[in-house]
């Protein structure tokens, strides 16, 4: 998969990622219970003492996370690749730490929280895929791209 490739589709990942963590914010500060298929899972995840750090939402540090992700990708080069696969391997801990605390301190699945963790961990993947793999040859020497 070439880089215009993994970018796009890091994109398209970053904003499924900013949808749920927008709805999340707007739960948050409406003060409405999400919709949740399980029984109040996600009203008790959104209520516990996890859904803060340092009296932020987690929502709202998601939503800024998907966000600084997203503008990662307009940065060329290897400081792009660099900066967006660490945006995005911070933010798989982050989802990482939330979903511990939902299994073994609130003792309860929010899908909404799920949806992003999964998000999350594949732009993490891809991310560091692009990190990895380099530039695509054309874009380093086009005369390569010829021979």
């Amino acid at each position: 998969m070439s880089e215009r490739r993994l970018r796009r589709t890091i994109g398209v990942l970053t904003l499924i990622g900013f949808a749920i963590a927008t709805y999340l914010t707007i739960i948050h500060y409406s003060g409405d219970a999400p919709l949740c298929l399980a029984s109040g899972g996600c009203e008790k995840v959104q209520s516990s003492e996890w859904a803060k750090l340092f009296g932020i939402p987690v929502a709202v540090i998601g939503l800024s996370g998907y966000v600084l992700i997203f503008i990662s990708l307009f940065v060329p080069g290897e400081s792009g690749r660099f900066l967006t696969a660490t945006l995005a391997i911070v933010g798989f801990a982050f989802s990482a730490y939330l979903t511990y605390r939902e299994l073994f301190d609130i003792k309860a699945i929010c899908q909404w929280c799920v949806g992003n963790a999964v998000v999350m961990t594949v732009i993490a993947v891809f991310a560091a895929w692009m990190l990895i793999r380099g530039p695509d040859t054309e874009e380093t020497d086009p005369d390569l791209a010829e021979a």
